[in-house]
């Protein structure tokens, strides 16, 4: 039985990941987490999740659960690295679905990893989304410098960061395929006498609005014919069954800093 706390477990990745936690046969609910200012603190984790009654109440503070559990993981917008040590010192392994982690940040990350921990870091936990980073870098060396790639994510309008972390990666991939470099060649938000495009331009663009749990689309245009590649999320149980796929491979995994490709065997 894997033992997990959740932290950020009333948002809406968290409210997902507490139900799919619960009802999974291999997995129990140790703990949940939220900021110190939460009007949820107190509350009944399975309860704001809609799957019951748990007897885990949101508290703000980790340390009251670690003692009991296996797994943290962290989907949240609070002190990310701060979980991770927490967890990593207590013996557990740490799974983030977070987005928009900065380089400092992730490079942390990889330090407890050394030091240790169990680490999976993904920006985006679908199994579907993971095959896409795979396809599209493929897909980029395959067809060369011969065609413009245009990157078009979608969201709902909530979303805080953009372009969205699975897009990002997207860029990252498609730049490795061609041998390009994402910080340098990705062109976001064209506007004005921008010219005509270069062949290196990587386009990313974020659109906003309605309830989209994430839609993004991968564009190979060349003269004649264009490539896409899509995916559409229509529930975020398809992050949250990642999560728990990632948790299921740390758990028999030794010490490192992993992404989905290593808990998807890709």
């Amino acid at each position: 039985m894997i033992r997990v706390i959740v932290a950020g477990a009333a948002g809406r990745m968290g409210k997902r990941l507490v139900d799919c936690v619960i009802s999974a046969r291999d997995m129990e609910l140790a703990g949940a987490t939220e900021h110190a200012e939460s009007p949820m603190l107190g509350l009944d984790a399975g309860t704001i999740a809609g799957a019951g009654e748990s007897g885990i109440a949101i508290s703000a503070e980790m340390d009251a659960f670690v003692g009991s559990a296996d797994c943290v993981m962290d989907f949240s917008t609070g002190d990310i690295i701060a979980n991770a040590k927490t967890a990593v010192s207590n013996g557990l392994s740490v799974v983030i679905g977070t987005t928009a982690l900065d380089d400092g940040r992730k490079g942390e990350l990889a330090k407890l990893a050394d030091a240790g921990g169990r680490i999976v870091l993904a920006p985006n936990m679908s199994v579907g989304v993971n095959v896409l980073f795979y396809l599209a870098e493929k897909t980029a060396e395959l067809l060369g410098d011969g065609y413009d790639i245009e990157i078009v994510e979608m969201h709902h309008n909530q979303k805080r960061d953009a372009p969205s972390g699975t897009a990002v990666r997207l860029g990252e991939c498609v730049a490795k395929g061609r041998n390009l470099s994402y910080k340098d060649d990705a062109v976001h938000c064209r506007e004005g006498m921008v010219g005509a495009r270069k062949p290196t331009e990587i386009g990313m663009h974020a659109v906003r609005g309605g309830d989209v749990v994430g839609d993004h689309t991968v564009v190979f245009a060349t003269q004649g014919e264009r490539v896409e590649l899509v995916h559409k999320a229509s529930s975020r149980d398809t992050f949250a069954m990642g999560a728990l796929k990632a948790a299921r491979f740390l758990a028999v995994a030794a010490p490192g800093f992993y992404d989905m490709r290593d808990v998807l065997g890709l």
